[in-house]
């Protein structure tokens, strides 16, 4: 059973690219949006309830492209509530056909940046952003997948930018509404993200006591945001990367809308100031402004300017920060020693300080890789195994 399991997981996802599918890693940009032009209908939910994971609205999703609908799945965009009875969009498949015994096993999938705005949302996009054919490899291979869109992106709210600890809330949520839209799928389920969903799949096994009704087998994360704390020293030294000073930039303006009391003139000038409504953006109609707004950031453009206010936003970023606490099940984090997004040793001490918790952790450090090429076709593999029962590699022994 073992046997088979994996190798019609990696198999099928192999042969629709999403062995190292690069939506994985979004990073700040403009996503190229994909709208929907044919209409919707409503779904009707049987049971539901009023508690996370419950149902607001659900409908089909007619305008998926043909590379992932040929295979045949049942799919819904829904929202759904969420710890603290937030409202969270997302898109919900299962393959077609009988389910196996005990349902379909269940991946919730977060996905990496692609914004801060409500349009963000990779539901609202007929690619789901990029993630459509791991949707179809992993349909094929006989899984239901749950890829929330994170509060605040694809339907109205504040989405709080790299804060894995909401964001896993968010992907367990995920799963508690996949069943109410497609009841034939299993209580079992493994977290996988990559980039800020590599962070929020680390966070959703942190938090999976959280669902005690669900049996959590494990999180593989790709190129996980798991402690960006480190941004604020580099801002004061104006040693962030090209790639990190926009960054920055999105999780100050997050902040700064969730809490209207943050006076973000302690933390940008120059440039930055100037140019800050083009660095928010997200969506194409910018995406020209935003380029030439981040590439006139100059060293120190984002550097606190004062203690207090460094202080401040290294504490936020601390308290969205993995790990937190120890792990429900075994995790996998996959990581590039050459990322210019994320330091290694950022990855590095959050690993560390997850094997001090006791923590079951395969770790693969790669040399020479960065954000967005690390090399991610282990985690089929892994997510085979975790279903299939077999022990799990640890190597912080």
């Amino acid at each position: 059973m073992r046997s088979k399991l994996v190798a019609v997981l990696s198999l099928s996802l192999l042969l629709t690219g999403c062995a190292a599918n690069p939506s994985l890693f979004a990073v700040p940009g403009i996503a190229a949006f994909v709208l929907r032009d044919r209409p919707s209908e409503p779904i009707e939910i049987a049971e539901n309830g009023t508690g996370p994971g419950s149902i607001v609205s659900a409908e089909t999703m007619p305008n998926l492209p043909w590379s992932v609908t040929r295979s045949g799945l049942n799919a819904a965009r829904v929202v759904y509530r969420s710890v603290g009875d937030v409202e969270v969009s997302g898109s919900m498949f299962t393959p077609t056909g009988d389910a196996p015994d005990g349902g379909w096993p269940v991946i919730s999938f977060g996905h990496g940046t692609t914004g801060i705005d409500e349009a963000c949302g990779p539901s609202l996009s007929s690619d789901l952003l990029g993630v459509a054919p791991l949707v179809a490899g992993y349909t094929a291979a006989g899984f239901a997948i749950a890829i929330t869109d994170y509060e605040g992106l694809g339907h109205p709210g504040v989405h709080p930018y790299l804060d894995n600890i909401a964001a896993g809330y968010n992907m367990i949520d995920a799963v508690r509404a996949l069943g109410h839209v497609f009841p034939n799928v299993s209580n079992r389920w493994v977290a996988f993200g990559g980039s800020q969903g590599g962070g929020a799949a680390w966070a959703a096994n942190e938090q999976a006591g959280y669902a005690p009704e669900l049996e959590m087998l494990g999180s593989a994360s790709l190129a996980p945001g798991a402690n960006m704390a480190g941004l604020v020293d580099k801002a004061q030294r104006g040693t962030l990367t090209a790639d990190q000073a926009p960054l920055l930039q999105w999780v100050l303006e997050s902040l700064s809308r969730k809490l209207p009391g943050l006076d973000l003139d302690l933390y940008r000038s120059g440039n930055v100031a100037a140019d800050w409504d083009a660095l928010s953006a997200c969506t194409p109609d910018g995406a020209s402004a935003r380029g030439e707004a981040a590439k006139r950031i100059g060293p120190t453009d984002l550097a606190p300017k004062t203690e207090d206010a460094a202080g401040l936003l290294r504490y936020f970023l601390d308290e969205m920060s993995v790990p937190q606490q120890g792990a429900t099940a075994p995790m996998l984090v996959v990581y590039g020693d050459a990322d210019t997004y994320i330091d290694a040793a950022w990855t590095d001490e959050a690993v560390r300080r997850a094997c001090a918790l006791g923590d079951t952790v395969a770790i693969d450090r790669q040399p020479g890789k960065g954000h967005g090429d690390v090399d991610g076709t282990a985690v089929n593999h892994w997510i085979g195994e975790r279903f299939a029962g077999e022990p799990a590699v640890d190597d912080c022994k």
